[in-house]
């Protein structure tokens, strides 16, 4: 590790896509199980890269070809030793719901102040937060990593890695119940980052209206946040404004679930020194991306595009927030939840239901909302389409959610 670590030093642009050669970076040869980086190994040195690392035993005699038994494994190890060598605070972000949004609102609070690392996107995986560690640059003077689980133990894999010494769950909440079997599991996985916090005598961050966040904690450094919960909404009109403690700012979000993601960037940045006026300004200056509670103006219509993922949990907040809302005419379209196991039935069902008592209008795609027979249900978003386009559909405020797996991207209204 010592002669790669040199190596990392001296290259420490890491790519894992051979589409995407840095010249003069370390190329790592990852498989996957549509494809096999170890086949372009050849091609990612012609293509620029100073060092790959391969399991091809027989590139071994190339200097330029580093030869390991599992390159996953290595990129792994080689982020830990890095991680070891660094003396900033390192921020953990994890959670079911608004861990992306959350990190996105740290990172332009702390920016304010700090030079700051963050995971890109929400590549937060047991590659993402490797790659994340190894972006880390002798000028940072913080970091926040992002952290995503779909099966038991994850978590805690990842926080061996990145060794946070600070740490804010957002929420947990019902998601990838098929990997992770029972919501208990959840809970016991995500807080592995809460665990190994407290073992390094770090900080954590939590919210005070949360109890399932609360349970069982038995630990000194906390600093609990968002204390008013919701009634610090000034307004939703449809940008949230929310009240900090001595002013109030109108973000570029919506949902009233968005709030507290907003008080805990701020409470991360008040514990580092980021004053209530930089705070502010990030805030009020930031903008959502990839289709997560997003406002746009689209053919007439204001659409809610929220749809890069979705759980039981989000979308009844996604529906609960449409209702506060005031518009004169509201529609919902909404895409099946995936990866809920044998809770999805009724998860599905619930939300159905949830729609009729909240009087939202809605148009379904997805089996797993077609099999309760709601009507204005679609197998596909193409099916859906296809109807409306004989429809005349504006001056409507259009929440539009789902899995990412069902394509609402594609949507004929976006």
């Amino acid at each position: 590790m010592k002669d790669l670590y040199q190596k990392y030093l001296e290259h420490p642009d890491v790519c894992t896509d051979s589409r995407n050669i840095v010249p003069g970076c370390m190329f790592f040869c990852l498989k996957g199980e549509r494809f096999d980086g170890n086949q372009f190994a050849e091609q990612a040195l012609q293509a620029g890269a100073s060092y790959v690392v391969t399991e091809r035993t027989d590139l071994i005699e190339n200097p330029q070809m580093v030869v390991v038994q599992d390159v996953l494994e290595t990129l792994q190890q080689l982020a830990a030793h890095h991680r070891q060598q660094l003396r900033i605070p390192v921020i953990g972000i994890t959670g079911t719901n608004g861990k992306t949004t959350t990190k996105e609102l740290t990172a332009a609070v702390l920016s304010e102040k700090f030079k700051t690392a963050c995971t890109q996107g929400n590549f937060n995986n047991h590659i993402g937060v490797p790659l994340t560690l190894l972006s880390i640059r002798p000028e940072h003077e913080i970091a926040i990593v992002e952290m995503g689980a779909n099966h038991p133990g994850e978590i805690a894999d990842l926080c061996r890695i990145a060794r946070p010494n600070h740490g804010l769950i957002t929420n947990i909440g019902k998601a990838h119940i098929e990997g992770f079997g029972s919501v208990d599991e959840i809970i016991h996985t995500k807080k592995a980052l809460y665990r190994s916090v407290m073992e390094d005598h770090g900080t954590l961050f939590v919210n005070i209206n949360d109890t399932i966040l609360q349970q069982g904690l038995d630990y000194e450094n906390v600093i609990y946040y968002a204390e008013g919960g919701e009634k610090r909404i000034a307004s939703l009109a449809p940008y949230l404004e929310i009240s900090l403690e001595h002013c109030t700012v109108l973000t570029h979000l919506t949902g009233s679930y968005n709030v507290y993601n907003c008080l805990g960037a701020a409470a991360i940045g008040r514990f580092f020194g980021v004053t209530e006026e930089q705070i502010a300004h990030a805030l009020s200056h930031y903008e959502p991306s990839n289709h997560r509670s997003q406002i746009d103006e689209i053919k007439g219509n204001t659409i809610i595009s929220d749809y890069y993922n979705a759980n039981p949990t989000s979308m009844e907040a996604a529906l609960r927030n449409l209702s506060l809302l005031k518009a004169p005419h509201k529609l919902a379209i909404l895409g099946d939840m995936l990866e809920l196991g044998a809770i999805s039935h009724q998860e599905h069902l619930h939300i159905i239901n949830l729609c009729q008592e909240l009087g939202i209008e809605a148009f379904f795609v997805g089996a797993n909302f077609a099999e309760h027979h709601p009507e204005h249900s679609f197998l596909t978003i193409e099916d859906l389409n296809a109807v409306l386009q004989g429809q005349h559909i504006e001056n409507h405020l259009i929440l539009v959610k789902g899995s990412n797996g069902m394509h609402l991207g594609r949507l004929s209204l976006l």
